[in-house]
């Protein structure tokens, strides 16, 4: 769970993040962060820096909020548990932003989270003691 809640450890999962910063933690909120992610556009390549915030982090769930400027809000709702041997993972994601921007947004968020869980399930594959997932 630390490894899905502690948000300076997405670096490792998280296709777009290149750096992440702890900041003293918002009002309302367990840990605060300050994310860059690298993103594309056609041939540019940009950072784009926001915050997020961890809003709940129990042992089977976890609530982030993103904001990034302007008015572009992405949360998530993480809840695990077992089913026999396995641990199965839901995420729900949802996505507000300006209608210029919400394609972008929305396909940006879709292909990072995906990654993201692949790479989840790698590095948990791993730790398992098992070789990691093949993509």
């Amino acid at each position: 769970m630390a490894l899905l809640s502690d948000l300076s450890r997405q670096e490792e999962l998280h296709p777009l993040i290149v750096r992440v910063r702890r900041l003293p933690a918002r009002p309302g909120a367990l840990a605060s962060y300050a994310i860059t992610d690298r993103l594309e556009l056609g041939p540019l390549r940009f950072p784009v820096t926001y915050q997020a915030d961890v809003l709940l982090a129990g042992d089977d769930e976890i609530v982030t909020v993103a904001r990034q400027q302007p008015g572009t809000t992405v949360r998530n709702h993480t809840r695990l548990r077992t089913e026999g041997d396995l641990l199965r993972i839901d995420v729900e994601i949802t996505l507000a932003a300006p209608a210029p921007l919400f394609g972008y947004a929305f396909r940006q968020a879709r292909a990072a989270h995906l990654g993201l869980a692949s790479r989840l399930g790698a590095v948990l594959d791993g730790r398992a003691g098992d070789p990691p997932a093949a993509g």
